[in-house]
């Protein structure tokens, strides 16, 4: 990747023009106000085919990516997830060329566990809506 992007991201001014270079942003094709289609650009890069062939084997992956990678094809099919998953990346590929940071997953170990709190409180609350309480297992 760095041999096609190089380690200077300057020439973008922010993450959504550098995966709209590398063909992982939506084109629309407005008229008159209204959407006539909206589709992926057809770009030949290298890195795009990289992240999206990163994204390809992520289906079985316990983590964060994993599942973002899971809703997204549950909700909008394989294709579109792969360029969506690879877009996200894209924009961490971005974020860690750009300010030279060390990869920091606590971000998403953040995201996992807001997650987890938000299905939580979901099932108590259909739980609850059905008139039943939801009572915490003690481990041990």
């Amino acid at each position: 990747m760095l041999s096609e992007i190089g380690t200077d991201v300057s020439r973008f001014p922010n993450a959504s023009a550098f995966a709209s270079w590398l063909g992982l942003c939506q084109e629309n094709k407005i008229s008159g106000g209204k959407l006539l289609y909206s589709k992926s650009r057809r770009v030949r890069s290298r890195v795009a085919t990289a992240l999206r062939m990163a994204t390809n084997s992520l289906h079985h992956a316990k983590d964060y990516f994993g599942e973002f990678f899971r809703r997204i094809t549950r909700r909008l099919g394989k294709p579109q997830a792969i360029t969506a998953t690879a877009h996200k990346l894209a924009r961490i590929l971005y974020h860690l060329l750009r300010t030279k940071e060390a990869y920091n997953e606590s971000v998403f170990h953040r995201c996992e566990e807001e997650t987890r709190r938000r299905a939580e409180y979901r099932l108590r609350r259909q739980a609850a809506q059905l008139g039943f309480q939801v009572v915490p297992v003690q481990n041990g």
